[in-house]
């Protein structure tokens, strides 16, 4: 009986010594350390830079076992800012974005597989856009984890992909140059 005991002693610390790095994280963009931003060529010739300033979400890592790990973003797509007033209002109609119709984007991961070191990983998942969803992978790196100044607990992440925005009904002719579009995300996690 105390061997029993002894083993379910055992295995319960075992168990709870691999889930207990495991936490659930917010993106901050409270403070601003969280960007979606997004890049496409202008004729060929350069980059229009953007991005959405408004959007959320979270996610859950454990860097005992990172490729359990899930995401979660939710992007509000009126707040595309390109910096330029006229251009963003073109963006949020129908020839883009069509934002009264769709007013959200969003990503939810379905698989994160980390190198073995744990500092970068390949992350697919399921990305609404323009009322389309479609599973997209992109290449992410860990920044660094570790306590803030104020007790609490911190995670970064970055990762770009290139979307073609015919996939996702997107088919206003801007050119052979500019058929794809990068979108970067660069999250800081505080841990809940």
């Amino acid at each position: 009986m105390k061997k029993l005991l002894l083993s379910a002693a055992v295995a319960a610390t075992l168990f709870g010594a691999s889930t207990a790095h495991a936490a659930d994280y917010v993106i901050d963009t409270q403070g601003a350390h969280a960007f979606v931003n997004f890049k496409i060529k202008h004729l060929g010739y350069s980059w229009l830079h953007g991005r959405f300033n408004t959007f959320n979400g979270g996610f859950n890592y454990d860097s005992a076992n990172p490729n359990a790990s899930q995401i979660m973003v939710n992007i509000e797509t009126k707040s595309i800012d390109s910096n330029h007033a006229e251009r963003d209002k073109h963006l949020r109609g129908k020839d883009f974005l069509n934002v009264d119709k769709f007013p959200q984007a969003s990503f939810k991961s379905t698989s994160i597989v980390f190198d073995a070191k744990g500092d970068e990983a390949k992350v697919t998942g399921d990305f609404t856009l323009h009322g389309v969803t479609k599973s997209i992978t992109f290449e992410i790196d860990k920044i660094g984890e570790g306590k803030d100044p104020w007790g609490g607990y911190r995670v970064g992440f970055e990762g770009e992909t290139s979307l073609k925005l015919a996939d996702f009904g997107i088919d206003y002719n801007l050119g052979p140059a500019s058929t794809h579009v990068d979108i970067g995300l660069f999250i800081e996690g505080i841990r809940k």
